[in-house]
């Protein structure tokens, strides 16, 4: 009979089951972690509410989550590294490591990929808002005692927003601009800071993000709904912004941001825009040369991630808004789902 562990259980849209469950295989090249705190994402946020997460449909209940901290609890026979007890967080995509992608560097593109905590598999693939999960080993990271177990949960998002920055190449003394303050923009804007952006404004809609952005540091924050946005952007940024990270997922956000980039500037695609395709300025493109980027989840930067936060250049630890321990996960999944002054929320497992 296989071991039974606590865990959070989706069911459903807003049916989140606290009940004893199977506890992971321990497969060859694969390790066993103890979880001890998980954030809620985007994306986690999206199946408790709807039941689904775009295009991907469960097709039984499944565990969320894949932002972690966690103690290695065990290892396969064929595992050297890492070591029981070692603490660590995981990249939450598992790439083949076969294909040209891979092969390449680009371990984010690999369409084999298996993904914590989602139903882009079938069956779903179980994740870390359980006391236990199992990753392969090279999908572990080692984190050092300067970065605090709510720390380690944000490497996954911190990794997003500086593979973002990295697209782009050097922002060092550009004028950015960061549209959407939810967690990937407000890690968006600490980054281009972080490497030399400047200035470097946010652009959302609701008061109280615009509001945290400003005690972050960014340099201004904009309303787009309001009139004046052309002449506070032309005060600020003459022609447009160097570099536009789309982070909001909304699709008239992506349109207003043609009309704030400068021309030869970027606009890097980082939000999810849903499955139907919507319109884009082609001629702008052209006649401005405008540079438009996709950036996928993290490449391999959890590396640069862990150093640059246990160096305090990014201080991670105010976007940790709340933490509720495992049995009140629904709680806390409905707390990450409110418009309100939350940043991310974090569920303390065990």
């Amino acid at each position: 009979m296989s071991k039974t562990m606590l865990a959070a259980v989706l069911y459903g849209a807003k049916d989140i089951r606290l009940q004893q469950y199977a506890q992971p295989e321990l497969c060859p090249g694969m390790v066993l972690l103890r979880v001890r705190r998980a954030g809620i994402c985007g994306s986690d946020m999206h199946y408790f509410q709807h039941g689904y997460c775009a295009s991907f449909v469960p097709t039984r209940p499944f565990i969320l989550g894949h932002e972690l901290t966690a103690d290695v609890a065990a290892v396969a026979e064929d595992v050297k590294e890492p070591r029981v007890g070692t603490r660590v967080t995981a990249n939450p995509a598992r790439a083949c490591g076969l294909c040209e992608y891979c092969k390449s560097g680009r371990g984010n593109l690999c369409r084999k990929t298996i993904m914590l905590g989602s139903a882009s598999t079938t069956p779903p693939t179980d994740g870390a808002f359980a006391h236990y999960v199992a990753v392969r080993a090279d999908q572990c990271h080692a984190l050092p005692p300067e970065i605090d177990d709510g720390m380690g949960a944000m490497m996954e998002p911190f990794a997003v927003a500086l593979h973002a920055v990295k697209r782009v190449g050097s922002v060092s003394g550009k004028r950015v601009l960061v549209i959407g303050g939810g967690p990937i923009g407000l890690l968006v804007l600490l980054t281009a800071r972080a490497f030399g952006a400047t200035p470097v404004a946010l652009s959302d809609l609701v008061p109280g993000r615009r509001k945290a952005a400003l005690s972050l540091g960014a340099d201004a924050v904009l309303d787009p709904a309001v009139s004046t946005l052309p002449q506070e952007v032309r005060e600020m940024a003459g022609d447009g912004f160097d570099a536009i990270f789309e982070a909001s997922g909304a699709p008239p956000a992506l349109r207003q941001a043609f009309n704030l980039v400068r021309p030869g500037g970027a606009i890097i695609q980082i939000g999810t825009l849903g499955t139907d395709d919507i319109p884009l300025p082609a001629n702008l493109v052209m006649n401005r040369e405008i540079q438009f980027i996709g950036s996928f989840r993290y490449g391999n930067v959890f590396g640069d991630a862990i150093r640059l936060a246990a160096s305090g250049r990014v201080n991670l630890q105010p976007l940790i808004s709340r933490v509720l321990p495992l049995p009140q996960a629904a709680e806390a999944m409905a707390q990450a789902s409110a418009k309100d002054n939350s940043i991310k929320v974090q569920i303390q497992i065990q």
